[in-house]
């Protein structure tokens, strides 16, 4: 199993850019579907963004299509989020994801990082 590790949220102003990090440990990271997921309070986790193993696919969320992108580097064993033209109600707990199946529903995910806030001020 992939354990991951989040790193890179923070406090930025509307408008301001952030790039979040996700770290795995394991040998499969390179054929893991990777994904970001965010969490505001009182809501639902929802689907921010996902990346194929080769890192030739990406889907995004509505909220975020244009703002966000989703990389990742297999020699690194690391994926990123990066954030643009934040908005207030981006602000959420992300967390990166790990999972065997091309899915933007966070059930087909196995591993979860601890996540990482992103607090957008106006």
């Amino acid at each position: 199993q992939v354990q991951l590790v989040e790193s890179g949220g923070g406090l930025v102003q509307a408008g301001g850019s952030l790039r979040l990090s996700c770290t795995a440990s394991g040998r499969t990271f390179s054929s893991s579907v990777m994904g970001w997921f965010r969490q505001a309070p009182g809501k639902e986790r929802a689907f921010v963004a996902a990346i194929t193993g080769s890192g030739g696919n990406t889907n995004y969320g509505n909220s975020v299509k244009g703002r966000f992108t989703i990389s990742r580097d297999n020699a690194k064993n690391t994926v990123y989020l990066q954030m643009n033209s934040l908005k207030p109600e981006d602000m959420a707990v992300y967390y990166c994801a790990a999972g065997v199946w091309w899915s933007m529903s966070a059930a087909n995910f196995r591993s979860w990082g601890q996540g990482t806030q992103v607090t957008v001020s106006s």
